[in-house]
């Protein structure tokens, strides 16, 4: 678990205030999941409920991507060897 305690952010377009709960939230969800699908189902919702519709979440080790969003709704960011792109889109 010590290796998911530093965030290391790599790209981001988002208040100071949510990258913090970003990394708070995603901190939460791997430590109550394992699965990657499920790590990012949980941040999702988390952000939906929290900063409305439409957040779209990727967790992977290993994962081109390709993508537009609403500006100031961007994240990515590494929890050890995990990769996250937090982002709002629709």
């Amino acid at each position: 678990m010590a290796a998911y305690n530093k965030a290391v952010i790599k790209s981001v377009d988002l208040s100071d205030v949510m990258q913090q709960d970003a990394v708070d939230v995603a901190k939460e969800a791997v430590s109550r999941n394992v699965i990657e699908r499920d790590i990012a189902t949980y941040i999702k919702a988390e952000f939906d409920l929290k900063y409305s519709h439409t957040w779209h979440c990727v967790a992977g080790q290993n994962h081109g991507n390709y993508f537009t969003y609403e500006a100031r709704h961007f994240i990515h960011f590494m929890l050890g060897h995990l990769s996250l792109l937090l982002f709002k889109a629709g």
